[in-house]
């Protein structure tokens, strides 16, 4: 699964990574957690940077608490299901990242473990959003992120890692005339093992409200 990630990178580098304008104001978050608002490109209309809540909050639920059991989508699965299968025909989206965390059992502890690319640059995870309607009118944008089965480094921590995609692939998914859900999925691999390092980290991550540096230190 993907539950916790970062993203320190300067908005302007983040959008000349994206060739996007820098139309949001961020600061460095070290510990990224579900029901937060986070930084996505979406293709709505033109290409764009937007926030989107993480936990998706599907067009047809009742109310937003569903949200919280949303934050991870299965890629093996996405075509069946119909919280998700309209939505990988057509809202589709990247989540901006510079790293993640995964816990790995270690006997009776879990260890956090801090994965980046090995040249330190932001990558995407591939993602699925949507637009609900609160009963008093509110309009929530939100999203899940798509996982798919373990890299070999991943598989030394974790049975599951976020479906992470690079420029080709993330152009076709942003393509909103593409709606062929074979070739959408065949995009969702297991990220290249050499392109990847983790390391373990502070166990303050496990609280969200600890966002410092302090934790990938």
């Amino acid at each position: 699964m993907c539950g916790r990630f970062t993203l320190t990178t300067d908005i302007n580098a983040i959008a000349k990574a994206f060739n996007v304008a820098p139309s949001l104001q961020t600061q460095p978050r070290y510990n990224v957690a579900p029901t937060q608002n986070i930084v996505s490109v979406l293709r709505d209309g033109d290409t764009h940077l937007d926030w989107l809540r993480w936990g998706l909050i599907p067009s047809w639920a009742k109310d937003e608490s569903i949200g919280s059991r949303m934050i991870n989508a299965r890629a093996e699965t996405l075509a069946e299901k119909p919280s998700f299968k309209r939505l990988l025909r057509g809202r589709r989206c990247l989540v901006v990242a510079d790293g993640f965390y995964e816990w790995k059992q270690e006997g009776k502890t879990k260890t956090p473990m801090y994965i980046t690319m090995k040249d330190k640059e932001l990558f995407a995870f591939a993602g699925l959003w949507d637009v609900w309607k609160s009963p008093d009118n509110e309009i929530v944008r939100s999203c899940t992120i798509i996982t798919t089965e373990p890299n070999e480094l991943m598989s030394t921590i974790h049975n599951r890692m976020p479906a992470i995609l690079t420029g080709e692939a993330q152009q076709d998914w942003l393509n909103t005339d593409e709606h062929d859900e074979p070739f959408l999925l065949n995009l969702l691999k297991p990220f290249s093992t050499d392109a990847m390092e983790a390391r373990p980290v502070s166990r303050q991550v496990n609280n969200p409200r600890y966002d410092s540096a302090e934790l990938i230190a």
